[in-house]
């Protein structure tokens, strides 16, 4: 699944660590979402929209689930 992780995560001049320990969770785990590897799930998904004070719409493309 896409996602403006990465984006958002360096325009706050975030590290992974620093976003993932913000969130509850690892750097691996934030690494494989920003790739593509791993979908967060929906608790996860919405700390992360919460902490960059967007919806998880606005982080999370979910255009290619509505196929």
């Amino acid at each position: 699944m896409n996602n403006s992780i990465r984006a958002l995560r360096k325009g706050r001049k975030l590290s992974q660590e620093e976003l993932a320990e913000a969130v509850g969770t690892t750097r691996q785990t934030i690494t494989s979402i920003e790739v593509g590897k791993y979908t967060a799930s929906l608790p996860l998904a919405w700390k992360i929209a919460h902490y960059f004070g967007l919806t998880i719409e606005e982080v999370f493309d979910f255009s290619e689930l509505e196929e």
